[in-house]
């Protein structure tokens, strides 16, 4: 993991002027030391410290259980909210038809797109049917937020989580049969066949534009879209296309103690896989368990409270210390590179998913092709070009060195580095992208300015909020040979003084 320093010089100046007691408070001895050398006296620990070791034991497992529950958590705290705004079943499809604007909270939403987001239950409703629309592009998640596999090959390949252009089906529609974990029953002819590990299934449909005053071709094609449980298309309930552009809605997870509550809700309705019986007994040993009820004293619950805090602190942590995409920058990736699983060959990088999945939600192999003109790239950066946090009373300056290698499109976007939503700036959207004809310099390349008030008129901005620091990134869909071999880089965001 890269080392950085990242210390203003007023603060490294208290640190200097606060060295003598930091020296003492190591000498006193660090609260790791206290705990490595709780004595033994005749071969035994008190009752006093054995009960400091079991509270910091609970304490340690809750804040490792929180950051390795993250996609389930950051999935039903989306799932929780869309039901609670839009509607629930099989035959909600919410659509975001005026875009996604900052009003409604969710992680690193993509505002220059349309999205679809729907939320089916294999559990209550069995196997279900997903009439694919012609031109589509969209992901298939289970509640761990892992692409859905095909059950087999389909045309000698095993497909994941990809439907329509990019998945077996290339854009021309397809009807996808998705079946439970413990499904034993028949399986038809003439579907695609996928098997998911959840009963939970995440639909997640992607649709682009090219004029941001003309979206309604995107959104027709998601209206397309039909999902019955197998067998009873006829009898099935109609599907409904709610506007989420129309509702300010929350889904974003708790990063606080209620996320443990939100996890045995997970818990309590969730397939039983037998791969997650580690980390089911770490939350079994804080009281959460299937077909029991979870009820936390006064003690347990601040323990929990404290625990989530600190974990999605560590989400912080983890993402803005990934590693940098160039080493003369700050940029780091916003996706991490390994893969949609986030797997090597024998192991899975756990810091990296924990550290996505607090700002991000789903995965497919697309996006993490490094293919030139497939899947997308997200450099990120939360610090200015001399390594201090971006702050919104702040101006900086972004430069986009001509021929951007985006062969699709290219966006730039402000966020909420709290809770990685949308910065609610004021703007229509916190972005600019290459449909809405930003001004180009001479050279070809692009400014973008981030700050509280305007650059002036002809300037390609987006506003920040005094008092709220944010993250910015850019996406490069369908990314070119100048992306990959670094011949191509974003400056890093520039001061203005």
């Amino acid at each position: 993991m890269l080392k950085r320093s990242f210390l203003p010089s007023m603060l490294a100046s208290l640190l200097a002027a606060a060295a003598p007691a930091m020296v003492m408070a190591q000498d006193s001895g660090s609260h790791y030391e206290k705990l490595a050398n709780i004595p033994y006296v005749e071969a035994q620990i008190s009752k006093e410290d054995t009960q400091t070791l079991m509270d910091e034991l609970q304490f340690q497992r809750a804040v490792q259980l929180y950051l390795w529950a993250l996609p389930s958590i950051n999935m039903y705290g989306m799932k929780e909210g869309a039901e609670k705004y839009y509607g629930k079943g099989y035959n909600v499809l919410t659509i975001f038809k005026e875009r996604l604007n900052a009003k409604t909270l969710i992680t690193t939403p993509n505002s220059d797109v349309i999205y679809a987001l729907g939320f089916l239950d294999l559990k209550e409703d069995g196997p279900l049917v997903i009439e694919a629309p012609q031109g589509l592009q969209g992901i298939l998640d289970d509640y761990r937020q892992r692409p859905i596999c095909s059950e087999g090959e389909i045309e000698g390949k095993v497909w994941c989580g990809d439907v329509g252009l990019v998945g077996p089906d290339k854009g021309k529609g397809a009807r996808y049969l998705i079946l439970p974990p413990d499904y034993k029953g028949d399986v038809p002819q003439g579907y695609l066949v996928y098997r998911s590990r959840t009963y939970g299934v995440f639909v997640f449909w992607r649709g682009f534009f090219k004029d941001p005053k003309q979206l309604e071709a995107p959104v027709k094609v998601m209206e397309q879209t039909r999902i019955y449980p197998l067998g009873k298309k006829d009898s099935a309930k109609p599907m409904q296309f709610p506007d989420g552009s129309k509702i300010a809605a929350n889904l974003l997870y708790p990063t606080d103690g209620e996320a443990f509550a939100m996890y045995d809700r997970f818990i309590q309705h969730e397939y039983v896989d037998p791969a997650d019986f580690q980390f089911r007994g770490m939350a079994a040993e804080l009281g959460i368990i299937k077909g029991k009820p979870f009820q936390p004293d006064e003690k347990m619950k601040k323990m929990l409270d404290l625990a989530a805090k600190t974990a999605h602190r560590m989400g912080y942590a983890l993402m803005t210390h990934s590693g940098r995409y160039y080493t003369d920058r700050q940029w780091v990736p916003g996706l991490p590179v390994t893969n949609d699983e986030f797997g090597y060959d024998s192991y899975t990088d756990i810091n990296h998913q924990a550290s996505y999945f607090t700002y991000a939600y789903s995965t497919s192999p697309a996006m993490f092709l490094n293919m030139e003109g497939m899947g997308a790239k997200y450099p990120t950066t939360f610090f200015d070009a001399k390594g201090e946090p971006l702050r919104g009373e702040k101006s900086y300056k972004l430069n986009l060195p001509a021929n951007i290698p985006a062969k699709l499109f290219w966006s730039v976007t402000a966020y909420n580095p709290e809770n990685g939503a949308g910065l609610d700036n004021g703007q229509p959207f916190p972005s600019l992208n290459k449909m809405d004809k930003p001004v180009a310099n001479a050279d070809g390349s692009y400014d973008i300015y981030f700050g509280p008030t305007s650059p002036g008129p002809g300037k390609n901005w987006i506003r920040t909020v005094p008092g709220k620091g944010f993250f910015a990134n850019v996406r490069l869909y369908a990314p070119t040979k100048t992306f990959f071999d670094q011949t191509w880089r974003p400056s890093d965001l520039e001061p203005i003084k």
